[in-house]
């Protein structure tokens, strides 16, 4: 074999070290990209979730002030007579 031979060889073995690198890392990055697109999914039912839960809490502020006007009211009723 020759220099120029070897060269050859070399520079084969090579590409095909990049190449399998390559593949390597263009597999990580497609898993990676479907994480990141259900992490996205999850995150949004969070948010859909939480949306529903504050719009399901507003009346309990409404309703305790109602009650305590209510108590009060009665609470100067029953004083009065």
């Amino acid at each position: 074999m020759t220099e120029h031979d070897d060269v050859a060889l070399e520079l084969a073995r090579l590409h095909s070290s990049v190449e399998a690198g390559f593949a390597r890392l263009d597999g990580r990055l497609d898993l990676l990209t479907q994480k990141d697109d259900q992490t996205d999914k999850a995150l949004a039912d969070h948010e859909q979730r939480l949306a529903a839960l504050e719009r399901a809490r507003w009346p309990l502020p409404s309703l305790a002030v109602i009650i305590g006007g209510a108590g009060c009211a009665l609470s100067a009723w029953q004083l009065i007579h």
